[in-house]
């Protein structure tokens, strides 16, 4: 499969054998909407929900950390999701979570796996339809072992400030990245990773909510200062939207690009780690 696919091409290959459809829809703890009840009244036919709070690892004290390979693996074998799945995931989610699940996919060995283009949204949109409650699934074999290729933790991260040699983008907001505005987390310095750009991940979509892509999408990159000749780490609050970026770059054919899973929530949280405010 691409990276990305439409929804009439989803709406073709429903009810193929291999194929397996991922809802990821992740929303901010303590909010209105609850991810999981929004699935049971109404989701893509055949899909399962996976959770992404609850498959993440819960020894840490940092949100939406990776988990261990055997618990992911074991979550998988749970929801259906077997070696040799073609894989689509897609969200309903305003920080484009489906991101994060493709990105845990490939680190743990996992890569026919696609993202749907406009998500939930744009299948609503066309009227296509949805079913309620939960599908009957079969227990199935899931092989997982982690890839830490394109993961960065903070002792990495801080060689970095020292030796330049990647580019860091963080995906945070500009008032957030620039230190303009208080962190939402407690005891979160604000700022951002000295060295780093600025690119809210909301300027990879279309107003439709489908990705930029060819042109459009160089021109969002480049505005942001993204050399694409050089190695890239993605950085957000948490974790989650620097998925955005990742898959942005990953689509626009950038293979030499990693995440830092703690991003600023485990920066911000260090008061021995450098910060910068103001513009990049």
């Amino acid at each position: 499969m691409e990276q990305l696919v439409t929804t009439d091409w989803l709406a073709k290959e429903m009810g193929a054998c291999d194929l397996r459809i991922i809802d990821a829809t992740w929303l901010m703890p303590g909010g209105e909407r609850n991810a999981s009840r929004e699935y049971l009244s109404g989701h893509i036919p055949g899909a399962v929900f996976m959770d992404i709070d609850e498959i993440a690892d819960q020894n840490s004290s940092l949100p939406n950390m990776l988990p261990p390979a055997e618990k992911f693996s074991s979550r998988m074998q749970s929801l259906g999701i077997g070696d040799g799945s073609r894989i689509v995931i897609y969200d309903n989610s305003p920080f484009a979570s489906a991101t994060r699940a493709w990105w845990m996919f490939g680190v743990f060995g996992a890569h026919d796996v696609a993202l749907l283009d406009g998500g939930m949204a744009k299948w609503k949109a066309e009227g296509r339809e949805l079913e309620n409650g939960k599908p009957s699934l079969r227990h199935r074999h899931f092989t997982s072992w982690m890839d830490d290729g394109e993961v960065r933790d903070k002792a990495a991260m801080l060689a970095n400030v020292e030796s330049g040699a990647e580019q860091v983008l963080d995906a945070r907001g500009a008032e957030r990245f620039e230190g303009a505005t208080p962190e939402p987390r407690e005891e979160i310095e604000a700022g951002h990773i000295p060295g780093s750009m600025n690119l809210p991940y909301g300027a990879l979509f279309n107003e439709d909510g489908t990705w930029k892509q060819g042109d459009e999408l160089q021109a969002v990159f480049a505005a942001a200062g993204v050399d694409m000749d050089r190695p890239l780490v993605t950085t957000c609050g948490s974790g989650m939207t620097a998925a955005v970026l990742l898959f942005g770059l990953k689509l626009h054919g950038k293979e030499d690009v990693a995440l830092y899973d703690g991003s600023w929530t485990e920066w911000g949280s260090d008061l021995a780690t450098p910060k910068e405010k103001g513009k990049a």
